[in-house]
């Protein structure tokens, strides 16, 4: 008995397969996995990947917060932002990144510290959940510098 997921954000639907075999979910506790027959519960998510394994595919979204609901046979997650691997750009990812690293290096006000920091997270991870998705599909760009 495969699970239903769907994947929301008050924008639009982001993502639903009707069948997944498990499903891994970045939680505020740690990671969760989640099998067909899951027990009810309902959690808050933090900034990180989501996995999705179905007919021996992974789909990879970052998500950016939210909470889900599991069911025993249907996730819902309402992610405040959620986008797949291939939708990132990684040009401005990169630079999100720099403008957070050179913020903090900075010394930010100590009210505006927390909202840079949540800033380098999201932009850190989504350059980690593009590049695995290249590596995957084998076309690793790298930079001049000889990193990924």
């Amino acid at each position: 008995m495969p699970i239903h997921i769907e994947v929301v954000t008050q924008e639009k639907k982001v993502f639903e397969e009707e069948a997944a075999d498990m499903i891994i979910l970045p939680g505020k506790e740690g990671v969760l996995g989640v099998l067909p027959r899951h027990t009810p519960l309902l959690t808050t998510l933090d900034i990180g990947e989501l996995r999705i394994k179905a007919h021996g595919t992974e789909h990879v979204l970052a998500v950016y917060g939210g909470i889900v609901e599991i069911r025993p046979d249907k996730v819902v997650v309402l992610a405040d932002m959620a986008e797949h691997a291939e939708e990132v750009d990684l040009e401005k990812a990169e630079e999100a990144r720099r403008t957070a690293q050179e913020m903090m290096r900075k010394g930010p006000p100590p009210d505006e510290a927390a909202i840079i920091m949540q800033e380098l997270r999201r932009a850190e991870l989504a350059l980690r959940v593009r590049r695995r998705a290249q590596s995957r599909a084998g076309t690793v760009t790298l930079r001049p510098d000889g990193g990924e």
